[in-house]
Protein backbone atom coordinates (compact mmCIF):
# COMPACT_ATOMS: atom_id res chain seq x y z
CA UNK A 1 0.00 0.00 0.00
CA UNK A 2 1.06 3.59 -0.60
CA UNK A 3 1.02 5.96 2.37
CA UNK A 4 -2.17 7.53 0.99
CA UNK A 5 -3.85 4.12 1.21
CA UNK A 6 -2.56 3.27 4.68
CA UNK A 7 -3.30 6.59 6.40
CA UNK A 8 -6.88 7.80 6.82
CA UNK A 9 -7.38 11.06 4.86
CA UNK A 10 -7.70 13.96 7.31
CA UNK A 11 -9.36 16.88 5.51
CA UNK A 12 -11.13 19.61 7.56
CA UNK A 13 -14.68 20.54 6.55
CA UNK A 14 -14.76 24.17 7.70
CA UNK A 15 -17.62 23.18 10.00
CA UNK A 16 -18.47 26.68 11.20
CA UNK A 17 -17.59 25.72 14.76
CA UNK A 18 -14.23 25.92 16.49
CA UNK A 19 -12.03 25.76 19.58
CA UNK A 20 -14.39 27.72 21.83
CA UNK A 21 -17.72 26.26 20.63
CA UNK A 22 -19.86 24.58 23.27
CA UNK A 23 -21.77 21.30 23.15
CA UNK A 24 -25.07 23.19 23.33
CA UNK A 25 -24.09 25.32 20.34
CA UNK A 26 -23.19 22.38 18.10
CA UNK A 27 -26.39 20.48 18.93
CA UNK A 28 -28.65 23.51 18.45
CA UNK A 29 -31.37 22.73 15.90
CA UNK A 30 -30.63 18.99 15.83
CA UNK A 31 -33.54 16.68 16.68
CA UNK A 32 -32.60 13.50 18.55
CA UNK A 33 -36.10 12.57 19.70
CA UNK A 34 -36.50 8.80 19.78
CA UNK A 35 -32.75 8.23 19.45
CA UNK A 36 -30.92 6.09 22.02
CA UNK A 37 -27.46 7.09 23.25
CA UNK A 38 -24.88 5.74 25.69
CA UNK A 39 -22.17 7.96 27.20
CA UNK A 40 -19.59 6.18 29.35
CA UNK A 41 -18.30 8.39 32.14
CA UNK A 42 -21.33 10.61 31.57
CA UNK A 43 -21.55 11.80 35.15
CA UNK A 44 -18.46 13.99 35.46
CA UNK A 45 -16.49 16.59 33.51
CA UNK A 46 -17.11 16.69 29.79
CA UNK A 47 -19.09 13.44 29.95
CA UNK A 48 -21.76 15.20 32.00
CA UNK A 49 -21.87 18.11 29.54
CA UNK A 50 -22.10 15.63 26.65
CA UNK A 51 -25.13 14.03 28.30
CA UNK A 52 -26.70 17.43 28.98
CA UNK A 53 -26.42 18.42 25.30
CA UNK A 54 -27.79 15.12 23.98
CA UNK A 55 -30.74 15.25 26.39
CA UNK A 56 -31.46 18.86 25.36
CA UNK A 57 -31.82 17.63 21.75
CA UNK A 58 -34.30 14.94 22.84
CA UNK A 59 -32.11 11.82 23.04
CA UNK A 60 -32.78 8.98 25.47
CA UNK A 61 -29.41 8.69 27.22
CA UNK A 62 -27.99 5.86 29.31
CA UNK A 63 -24.99 6.52 31.55
CA UNK A 64 -23.19 3.36 32.67
CA UNK A 65 -21.14 3.96 35.81
CA UNK A 66 -18.74 2.19 38.10
CA UNK A 67 -20.01 4.31 41.03
CA UNK A 68 -23.72 3.95 40.34
CA UNK A 69 -25.16 5.82 43.33
CA UNK A 70 -22.69 8.67 42.85
CA UNK A 71 -23.64 8.91 39.19
CA UNK A 72 -27.35 9.08 40.01
CA UNK A 73 -26.71 11.76 42.60
CA UNK A 74 -24.66 13.91 40.21
CA UNK A 75 -27.14 13.53 37.35
CA UNK A 76 -30.02 14.44 39.66
CA UNK A 77 -28.24 17.55 40.90
CA UNK A 78 -27.58 18.51 37.26
CA UNK A 79 -31.29 18.33 36.46
CA UNK A 80 -30.80 15.12 34.46
CA UNK A 81 -32.69 12.74 36.73
CA UNK A 82 -34.49 11.22 33.73
CA UNK A 83 -31.26 9.78 32.35
CA UNK A 84 -30.99 5.99 32.66
CA UNK A 85 -28.09 4.61 34.68
CA UNK A 86 -26.61 1.14 34.93
CA UNK A 87 -23.58 -0.48 36.49
CA UNK A 88 -20.43 -0.85 34.40
CA UNK A 89 -16.75 -1.26 35.25
CA UNK A 90 -14.78 -0.95 32.00
CA UNK A 91 -11.76 -2.63 33.60
CA UNK A 92 -13.83 -5.78 34.23
CA UNK A 93 -14.80 -7.68 31.08
CA UNK A 94 -17.53 -9.60 32.93
CA UNK A 95 -19.10 -6.30 33.95
CA UNK A 96 -18.97 -5.08 30.33
CA UNK A 97 -20.77 -8.24 29.18
CA UNK A 98 -23.43 -7.88 31.90
CA UNK A 99 -24.10 -4.25 31.02
CA UNK A 100 -24.32 -4.95 27.29
CA UNK A 101 -26.72 -7.87 27.79
CA UNK A 102 -28.93 -5.75 30.04
CA UNK A 103 -28.96 -2.83 27.60
CA UNK A 104 -29.78 -5.04 24.61
CA UNK A 105 -32.67 -6.61 26.53
CA UNK A 106 -34.33 -3.21 26.92
CA UNK A 107 -33.20 -1.32 23.80
CA UNK A 108 -33.50 -2.80 20.31
CA UNK A 109 -31.47 0.03 18.78
CA UNK A 110 -28.49 2.18 19.75
CA UNK A 111 -27.94 5.30 17.67
CA UNK A 112 -25.04 6.98 19.49
CA UNK A 113 -22.26 5.36 21.54
CA UNK A 114 -19.77 7.80 23.05
CA UNK A 115 -16.78 6.05 24.63
CA UNK A 116 -15.90 8.92 26.94
CA UNK A 117 -14.71 7.37 30.21
CA UNK A 118 -10.97 7.14 30.83
CA UNK A 119 -8.17 7.05 33.35
CA UNK A 120 -4.97 9.04 32.80
CA UNK A 121 -1.37 8.66 33.95
CA UNK A 122 -2.40 6.35 36.77
CA UNK A 123 0.03 4.42 38.97
CA UNK A 124 0.87 0.97 37.62
CA UNK A 125 -2.04 -1.39 38.12
CA UNK A 126 -2.94 -4.79 36.66
CA UNK A 127 -6.52 -5.83 35.94
CA UNK A 128 -8.11 -9.01 34.59
CA UNK A 129 -5.48 -11.49 33.43
CA UNK A 130 -2.61 -9.07 34.13
CA UNK A 131 -3.55 -6.32 31.66
CA UNK A 132 -2.10 -2.82 32.11
CA UNK A 133 -5.00 -0.80 33.51
CA UNK A 134 -5.00 2.21 31.16
CA UNK A 135 -5.02 0.02 28.04
CA UNK A 136 -7.58 -2.30 29.64
CA UNK A 137 -9.95 0.46 30.76
CA UNK A 138 -9.62 3.09 28.03
CA UNK A 139 -9.35 0.71 25.08
CA UNK A 140 -10.22 -2.94 25.77
CA UNK A 141 -13.29 -2.10 27.87
CA UNK A 142 -14.68 0.14 25.15
CA UNK A 143 -13.65 -2.27 22.39
CA UNK A 144 -15.63 -5.07 24.03
CA UNK A 145 -18.56 -2.77 24.79
CA UNK A 146 -18.97 -1.66 21.16
CA UNK A 147 -18.68 -5.23 19.87
CA UNK A 148 -21.19 -6.58 22.38
CA UNK A 149 -23.62 -3.75 21.54
CA UNK A 150 -23.18 -4.35 17.80
CA UNK A 151 -26.69 -5.83 17.26
CA UNK A 152 -28.29 -2.59 18.51
CA UNK A 153 -25.82 -0.37 16.63
CA UNK A 154 -26.46 -2.24 13.38
CA UNK A 155 -30.23 -2.14 13.95
CA UNK A 156 -30.12 1.66 14.06
CA UNK A 157 -29.18 1.91 10.41
CA UNK A 158 -27.33 5.18 10.99
CA UNK A 159 -25.45 4.78 14.27
CA UNK A 160 -22.33 6.71 15.21
CA UNK A 161 -19.62 5.59 17.62
CA UNK A 162 -17.37 8.29 19.07
CA UNK A 163 -14.08 7.23 20.64
CA UNK A 164 -12.38 9.81 22.84
CA UNK A 165 -8.70 9.99 22.07
CA UNK A 166 -6.51 13.03 22.86
CA UNK A 167 -3.21 14.65 21.97
CA UNK A 168 -1.91 12.09 24.45
CA UNK A 169 -1.75 9.80 21.40
CA UNK A 170 1.42 11.72 20.44
CA UNK A 171 3.21 10.28 23.49
CA UNK A 172 3.27 6.70 22.21
CA UNK A 173 1.97 4.51 19.40
CA UNK A 174 0.47 1.14 20.29
CA UNK A 175 3.41 -0.97 21.52
CA UNK A 176 2.40 -4.24 19.88
CA UNK A 177 5.49 -5.95 21.25
CA UNK A 178 4.58 -5.06 24.87
CA UNK A 179 1.06 -3.60 25.24
CA UNK A 180 0.97 -4.48 28.94
CA UNK A 181 4.28 -2.76 29.81
CA UNK A 182 5.79 -5.92 31.22
CA UNK A 183 9.24 -4.54 30.36
CA UNK A 184 8.90 -1.51 32.65
CA UNK A 185 5.99 0.86 33.29
CA UNK A 186 5.80 4.50 32.18
CA UNK A 187 2.47 6.11 33.10
CA UNK A 188 2.57 8.67 30.27
CA UNK A 189 3.57 6.21 27.56
CA UNK A 190 0.83 3.89 28.83
CA UNK A 191 -1.69 6.72 28.55
CA UNK A 192 -0.35 7.63 25.10
CA UNK A 193 -0.68 4.04 23.90
CA UNK A 194 -4.27 3.88 25.16
CA UNK A 195 -5.19 7.12 23.36
CA UNK A 196 -3.55 5.89 20.14
CA UNK A 197 -5.58 2.71 20.55
CA UNK A 198 -8.78 4.76 20.93
CA UNK A 199 -8.06 6.48 17.61
CA UNK A 200 -7.15 3.26 15.79
CA UNK A 201 -10.31 1.60 17.13
CA UNK A 202 -12.40 4.22 15.33
CA UNK A 203 -10.50 3.66 12.08
CA UNK A 204 -11.15 -0.09 12.04
CA UNK A 205 -14.71 -0.02 13.44
CA UNK A 206 -15.62 2.46 10.72
CA UNK A 207 -14.21 0.13 8.05
CA UNK A 208 -16.03 -2.89 9.45
CA UNK A 209 -19.29 -1.16 10.30
CA UNK A 210 -20.07 1.20 7.47
CA UNK A 211 -21.88 -1.44 5.37
CA UNK A 212 -24.42 -1.55 8.22
CA UNK A 213 -24.60 2.25 8.38
CA UNK A 214 -22.39 2.46 11.48
CA UNK A 215 -19.70 5.17 11.31
CA UNK A 216 -16.97 5.78 13.88
CA UNK A 217 -14.95 8.85 14.80
CA UNK A 218 -12.05 9.57 17.14
CA UNK A 219 -12.12 12.85 19.04
CA UNK A 220 -9.62 15.05 20.84
CA UNK A 221 -11.77 17.12 23.22
CA UNK A 222 -9.04 19.67 24.03
CA UNK A 223 -7.28 20.54 27.25
CA UNK A 224 -9.83 20.57 30.08
CA UNK A 225 -9.28 20.41 33.83
CA UNK A 226 -11.54 17.61 35.11
CA UNK A 227 -11.44 14.54 37.38
CA UNK A 228 -9.25 12.94 34.69
CA UNK A 229 -6.29 14.71 36.32
CA UNK A 230 -6.93 13.14 39.72
CA UNK A 231 -3.70 11.10 39.66
CA UNK A 232 -1.50 14.15 38.97
CA UNK A 233 0.07 16.35 41.66
CA UNK A 234 -0.10 20.09 41.00
CA UNK A 235 3.71 20.30 40.72
CA UNK A 236 3.63 17.93 37.74
CA UNK A 237 0.93 19.97 35.99
CA UNK A 238 2.91 23.17 36.61
CA UNK A 239 6.07 21.52 35.22
CA UNK A 240 4.08 20.44 32.13
CA UNK A 241 3.02 24.03 31.55
CA UNK A 242 -0.69 23.36 32.08
CA UNK A 243 -0.92 25.94 34.87
CA UNK A 244 1.17 28.39 36.83
CA UNK A 245 2.21 27.99 40.46
CA UNK A 246 -1.02 29.70 41.58
CA UNK A 247 -3.14 27.19 39.66
CA UNK A 248 -4.14 29.49 36.79
CA UNK A 249 -4.64 27.44 33.62
CA UNK A 250 -2.61 28.25 30.53
CA UNK A 251 -4.30 29.98 27.64
CA UNK A 252 -6.22 27.59 25.40
CA UNK A 253 -7.71 25.34 28.09
CA UNK A 254 -11.42 24.72 27.57
CA UNK A 255 -14.37 24.58 29.93
CA UNK A 256 -16.15 21.21 30.20
CA UNK A 257 -18.97 22.67 28.05
CA UNK A 258 -16.42 23.48 25.32
CA UNK A 259 -14.58 20.19 25.81
CA UNK A 260 -17.77 18.21 25.15
CA UNK A 261 -18.45 20.03 21.88
CA UNK A 262 -16.34 17.91 19.53
CA UNK A 263 -17.80 14.64 20.88
CA UNK A 264 -21.33 15.95 20.40
CA UNK A 265 -20.45 17.34 16.96
CA UNK A 266 -19.01 14.00 15.83
CA UNK A 267 -22.07 12.17 17.17
CA UNK A 268 -24.69 14.40 15.56
CA UNK A 269 -23.41 16.72 12.81
CA UNK A 270 -25.09 16.37 9.41
CA UNK A 271 -21.78 17.56 7.89
CA UNK A 272 -20.29 14.15 8.72
CA UNK A 273 -22.93 12.13 6.86
CA UNK A 274 -21.20 9.51 4.75
CA UNK A 275 -17.88 10.08 6.51
CA UNK A 276 -16.01 8.23 9.24
CA UNK A 277 -12.78 6.72 10.49
CA UNK A 278 -11.28 10.15 11.07
CA UNK A 279 -9.72 11.96 14.05
CA UNK A 280 -11.48 15.20 14.99
CA UNK A 281 -10.58 18.24 17.07
CA UNK A 282 -12.15 21.67 17.65
CA UNK A 283 -15.42 20.53 16.04
CA UNK A 284 -13.87 19.59 12.71
CA UNK A 285 -11.79 16.86 11.11
CA UNK A 286 -8.21 17.44 12.25
CA UNK A 287 -5.29 18.00 9.92
CA UNK A 288 -2.26 15.69 10.00
CA UNK A 289 0.34 16.88 12.49
CA UNK A 290 2.74 19.44 11.06
CA UNK A 291 6.08 18.42 12.64
CA UNK A 292 7.50 21.88 11.93
CA UNK A 293 4.76 23.68 13.85
CA UNK A 294 5.50 24.97 17.38
CA UNK A 295 2.06 23.56 18.25
CA UNK A 296 2.80 20.06 16.93
CA UNK A 297 2.45 18.61 20.45
CA UNK A 298 -1.09 20.01 20.78
CA UNK A 299 -2.59 20.10 17.29
CA UNK A 300 -3.24 17.60 14.51
CA UNK A 301 -3.12 13.83 14.42
CA UNK A 302 0.07 11.77 14.14
CA UNK A 303 0.19 9.18 11.36
CA UNK A 304 0.47 6.24 13.76
CA UNK A 305 -2.99 7.00 15.20
CA UNK A 306 -4.78 6.77 11.83
CA UNK A 307 -2.78 3.94 10.24
CA UNK A 308 -5.20 1.43 8.72
CA UNK A 309 -2.87 -1.56 8.93
CA UNK A 310 -2.18 -0.91 12.62
CA UNK A 311 -5.90 -0.39 13.23
CA UNK A 312 -6.62 -3.83 11.81
CA UNK A 313 -3.73 -5.35 13.77
CA UNK A 314 -5.02 -3.78 17.00
CA UNK A 315 -8.53 -5.08 16.36
CA UNK A 316 -7.20 -8.61 15.92
CA UNK A 317 -5.11 -8.31 19.10
CA UNK A 318 -8.09 -6.93 21.06
CA UNK A 319 -10.30 -9.76 19.84
CA UNK A 320 -7.68 -12.27 20.94
CA UNK A 321 -7.28 -10.65 24.37
CA UNK A 322 -11.00 -10.25 25.13
CA UNK A 323 -12.50 -13.16 23.20
CA UNK A 324 -15.03 -10.70 21.76
CA UNK A 325 -15.42 -9.86 18.06
CA UNK A 326 -18.77 -9.04 16.46
CA UNK A 327 -17.24 -9.44 13.01
CA UNK A 328 -15.58 -12.84 13.42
Amino acid sequence: MSEEQTITPQEPLDSGFGHWSTAMEVVSGIDLNGRNAIVTGGYSGLGLETVRALVSAGANVTVPARRLEHAREVLGQAGLAGVETAELDLADQASVKDFAASFLAGHPTLDILINNAAIMASPEQRVGPGWESQFATNHLGHYALANLLWPALAASGSARVVSLSSTGHKLSPVRFEDVNFEQGYDKWKAYGQAKSANALFAVELDRLGQSAGVRAFAVHPGGIMTELQRHLPREEMVAAGWMDAEGNLREGFKTPEQGAATSVWAATSPALAGKGGVYCEDCDIARPTDPESPLARYQGVDAHAVNRADAQRLWELSAEMTGVNAFA
